[in-house]
């Protein structure tokens, strides 16, 4: 385990939820590695906490698919797979093509200017290298779109989805070099919405999901050698 590992304390969040991004933020940045085991005590002794906020995190980190739970080993962090990415990814297609093709009939104005803000902000951002913040970023700019759409259920269903999503997020977004064709992709997402054309709005959305899947694919391919 390594030794880096603290504990960043936030007052305004509960200790199971600060232990949960502290172990979420070791396992992006690969501090705590695929395979690794999640051992209560140690990871208890390591940070300064009882037990019981370290299994509740790793409760939130199985939900998120960045830990697992091994019959007669315990938890430990997941392996990313193509089959977990495929899946998550496909179902996030089919979501975020109906929340695009109900939001070109309901965006406002506003609405637009907030995506138009976002996409800015996004690609500011991109020469900070803070791939944590630009992975909120793109989180901000999806959530416009569904906030849009206006229909609770889907946003509930999208909500969840994003835990589960957040890992291959990003992973795609530690590569620099797709930047430029992220940045150019919510240009053009903004732009179908605004001309309300859900044909081309669609077909971006799907473009958009495709080149992330293939990059990430190559990322688990290395990885999985």
């Amino acid at each position: 385990m390594t030794d880096d590992l603290k504990l960043n304390m936030d007052a305004y969040l509960p200790l199971r939820d600060v232990v949960f991004h502290t172990l979420r933020e070791a396992i992006l940045k690969e501090d705590l590695k695929p395979g690794e085991r999640l051992m209560e005590q140690q990871l208890a002794l390591k940070l300064g906490v009882s037990r019981t906020p370290i299994r509740e995190a790793i409760r939130m980190l199985e939900q998120e698919g960045l830990a697992i739970t091994v019959p007669r080993k315990g938890a430990e962090v997941a392996h990313m797979t193509l089959k977990d990415m495929e899946d998550v990814l496909q179902i996030r297609e089919a979501l975020e093509d109906l929340a695009v093709r109900i939001a070109c009939q309901k965006i406002s104005d506003e609405q637009i200017q907030k995506l138009r803000d976002s996409a800015i902000k996004f690609e500011k951002l991109a020469t900070s290298g803070d791939v944590k913040r630009l992975a909120e970023c793109d989180v901000e700019f999806h959530d416009v779109v569904y906030e849009a759409a206006d229909n609770p259920k889907l946003m509930a269903l999208l909500n969840n989805l994003r835990e589960q999503l957040y890992r291959y997020r990003v992973e795609y977004l530690k590569n620099p070099e797709v930047y430029p064709v992220l940045i150019k992709e919510h240009e053009e997402i903004v732009q179908a919405l605004a001309e309300h054309n859900v044909e081309m709005a669609t077909g971006y959305i799907h473009v958009h999901v495709a080149n992330q899947e293939v990059a990430v694919k190559e990322i688990i391919e290395r990885q999985n050698q």
